[in-house]
């Protein structure tokens, strides 16, 4: 049975736009702590323009039901670090990283900036369909995909693991603790 979903790259401002809105109806100063904990939130509100320069950089993956948004996952380049003030020390803190005894700063990476389905469609596998899309869109320019995730969120935690991330670090800042996660697509050693 085909999926009723399209799972593809951003195409247009409408659909950035369309991102911001499920952004702002999951940002977790807009859910009680029930709806946090059971279903997960997002932590940074983009702005539109952002977003457009983030998409030149490397287009976002989304997910449609017919022609509305209903799924994201943001693709955030390393150009893409002095974009959101917020997450600079997160950058930062990825290019003191080591992954598999290298530092972290000198492999091909990229990070995973939020990712974030509608309730509506919450449990029919979209986001392993986005993962999948970045993984099939970014391969070949990425070895590996890192994102971080607060460890309150353990509905995301969970998703991310048995998609292929592993955890790669663990600290606690001023507003959360949180997981490094990556996913490591480069070819197996010979």
């Amino acid at each position: 049975m085909a999926s009723p979903y399209d799972v593809t790259t951003v195409s247009s401002t409408a659909q950035l736009a369309r991102i911001i809105e499920l952004q702002r109806k999951n940002l977790k100063q807009t859910l009680d702590s029930a709806e946090m904990r059971d279903q997960g939130f997002v932590t940074v509100e983009h702005e539109l323009p952002v977003l457009e320069r983030m998409h030149a950089l490397a287009p976002s993956i989304i997910a449609r039901h017919g022609e509305d948004v209903v799924a994201y996952a943001l693709s955030m380049p390393r150009e893409c670090r002095a974009m959101l003030p917020v997450l600079v020390p997160m950058f930062d803190l990825l290019d003191r990283l080591e992954y598999r005894g290298r530092a972290m700063k000198d492999l091909r990476f990229y990070v995973m900036g939020q990712i974030c389905v509608d309730k509506a469609h919450r449990g029919q596998g979209l986001v392993d369909q986005l993962y999948d899309k970045h993984r099939e869109v970014y391969r070949e320019r990425f070895d590996l995909l890192v994102t971080e995730v607060s460890v309150r969120n353990t509905r995301s935690l969970r998703v991310h693991e048995r998609v292929g991330f592993k955890t790669v670090h663990t600290y606690r800042d001023a507003t959360d603790e949180w997981a490094v996660v990556a996913w490591d697509w480069s070819p197996p050693a010979e």
